[in-house]
């Protein structure tokens, strides 16, 4: 049955202004809702786009009249009528000096009472919304991150195509290589005890793209990595992936600048202040304890090593002697909110953490409080005071360990976890360049040096005489741009030298042998001839949320998973019969969780 009837919507719902009195239109979409005034029925009317009231009076046909009252919310409706000018204004919306006088009505689609109500900030709890997404996807809020994101995956695809760019699809179906995460298996069925994996990124085929001569290659790529999830991580996300020939590091640099300036003046009309700022990784350790810092306030770390070392209080000096470092934060006029209870939370959160534990200084309006001053002379105290900036009214925060990696991570996180206590205001968006990683990081675990990023990132130039002498000393050509304390990017210079490759394998403890099962296909083509290349990720997930300031990658993806890496709209993953895995050659060990 053609419940439309040769009927064709004309506009979307907030398509009207006053300009559009005495037109005839045809609208379609969902009943917000009905309101039932005796002689007097409106409807408001939802789309994409935002709501338009309907109007039905003394002067509509009954019939019509009558299929109006029967309306309910989340009815889906055809209207055809004519624009009028609205005796009653809502200036709330968009459409509220207009209104559309029906004259046929067709209900399309029925609804059940939905399990909660399309509204914007809906309270009902996540979990049943994203059981029931398709509804929650109807919000108006959510709508508009999900159109955000289209926009900005437009601007991207415009920006990169206007810089010589050309988008290359590359597969999904690989072969399994370490990137640092655990990869998605896909089982073979023609090449029975085999697998595909999903890629981490497609990084080894840009690379590949370079050398076939396609010289600037971008791509919105998805991705997947079987990591733990977070707010800010998916198990499948999306990139705006980059690869580009004859370049350095600057150029690279260049172009993402470019774009971030492009994308936040044209999606949220904000302009980005070019160069970006730009910090070592030293530099931001240092000054922030994160290689990913939020610059939007200060509170930034200060190494009080030399007013300690030759202290009395034991802990400071044990890891001053160990090789170590004793560093601190100070919050500026905390002492009201900062109480000793408070203060007993962030000890038990260092030590969550890492840390052995935390020192402090209260400045009340009373003296000088301390977990620490009885093991000081007056004059080691005023030393520390003084470099910590310390006034009446603040707080400051003390780490101390031989391991000054400890320290470093320990007042980063404890500086973020102290500025939300505060509510420090947080506005506006920073970008900064972080350069100059280590090539090298220490696996505790493993007891051996593994590679910071991808092995087939390039060491600089200066380093290269002490890979093997000196491997903590070592720094690579990468870089990663960093967006209010979240990394939104990460990139680098590759190696193209086949010689060099091969002595950053054998640094990294892969076997000739082995390094060419996982990467031989890559290293041979490197011996016809690969130009100098490098490129970055960017993160689109990540990007819409930071731009529209959501709390979580869930609130703009269209179909995200929950903690657990699993959908509860359609209860993914999920066992499958035995003859799928008989043709897969597959025998389960153990029973699949059913929880």
């Amino acid at each position: 049955m053609d419940f439309m009837n040769g009927l064709k919507r004309t506009n979307y719902c907030a398509d009207f202004t006053i300009n559009d009195v005495g037109k005839e239109v045809v609208v379609a979409g969902w009943v917000q809702r009905q309101r039932d005034l005796g002689a007097l029925i409106f409807v408001d009317l939802r789309d994409r786009t935002g709501l338009v009231q309907l109007a039905f009076d003394e002067n509509t046909n009954k019939e019509i009249f009558d299929k109006a009252f029967t309306v309910r919310s989340e009815f889906v409706l055809m209207a055809k009528g004519v624009v009028r000018e609205r005796s009653s204004k809502n200036k709330d919306i968009p459409t509220g000096d207009i209104e559309i006088e029906v004259n046929d009505l067709r209900v399309l689609s029925k609804s059940e009472t939905p399990p909660f109500e399309i509204v914007e900030n809906c309270q009902t709890s996540e979990l049943t919304r994203l059981k029931y997404r398709y509804l929650d996807l109807r919000r108006p809020d959510l709508q508009r991150n999900i159109i955000m994101r289209h926009k900005i995956a437009k601007i991207a695809r415009d920006y990169f195509d206007e810089n010589g760019f050309i988008e290359i699809e590359t597969p999904m179906l690989i072969k399994s290589t370490p990137e640092g995460a655990r990869d998605f298996l896909v089982p073979s069925r023609i090449h029975n005890g085999t697998f595909y994996a999903l890629p981490q990124s497609p990084q080894l085929y840009k690379q590949l793209s370079m050398v076939a001569g396609f010289d600037r290659y971008m791509q919105i790529a998805r991705c997947f990595r079987d990591e733990d999830l977070r707010a800010d991580r998916q198990p499948e996300f999306t990139q705006i992936d980059l690869e580009m020939s004859f370049v350095d590091m600057e150029d690279v640099l260049e172009i993402g600048e470019g774009f971030m300036k492009r994308v936040f003046k044209e999606a949220i009309d904000v302009d980005i202040q070019l160069p970006l700022p730009r910090l070592t990784y030293k530099e931001a350790m240092e000054r922030f304890g994160s290689d990913k810092p939020d610059t939007r306030f200060g509170m930034e770390l200060y190494d009080l090593t030399d007013e300690v070392k030759n202290c009395g209080f034991g802990v400071f000096t044990s890891a001053v002697e160990g090789g170590g470092s004793v560093r601190g934060i100070t919050a500026k006029d905390a002492v009201s909110k900062l109480s000793r209870k408070e203060i007993d939370k962030l000890v038990e959160f260092v030590k969550g953490i890492g840390a052995k534990g935390l020192a402090w200084v209260r400045m009340t309006d009373d003296g000088i409080s301390s977990s620490f001053g009885k093991f000081l002379s007056e004059d080691e105290m005023n030393a520390i005071l003084k470099k910590a900036d310390a006034q009446k009214g603040d707080v400051v925060l003390i780490v101390g360990d031989t391991k000054n990696s400890t320290v470093l991570s320990t007042l980063g996180a404890l500086r973020n976890e102290v500025a939300d206590k505060l509510q420090i205001e947080r506005k506006g968006y920073n970008l900064l360049w972080i350069t100059e990683f280590p090539f090298f990081d220490w696996d505790e675990e493993l007891g051996q040096f593994v590679a910071m990023h991808h092995p087939f990132t390039a060491p600089m130039d200066e380093c290269i005489e002490y890979l093997e002498t000196d491997k903590a000393s070592v720094r690579a050509k990468a870089y990663d741009l960093v967006l209010n304390g979240i990394e939104l990017s990460s990139g680098s210079i590759r190696i193209t030298n086949p010689d060099l490759q091969k002595r950053m394998f054998s640094l990294l403890g892969l076997s000739d042998e082995e390094a060419y099962q996982k990467f031989g296909y890559l290293t041979d083509a490197f011996k016809f001839g690969a130009p100098p290349h490098g490129g970055m990720g960017i993160g689109l997930d990540r990007l819409v949320m930071q731009m529209l300031g959501c709390e979580t990658l869930r609130d703009v993806v269209a179909y995200p998973k929950v903690q657990n890496a699993s959908e509860p709209m359609t209860e993914c993953p999920s066992v499958v019969d035995e003859q799928q895995l008989d043709d897969l050659g597959i025998k389960l060990t153990k029973k699949p969780d059913q929880e």
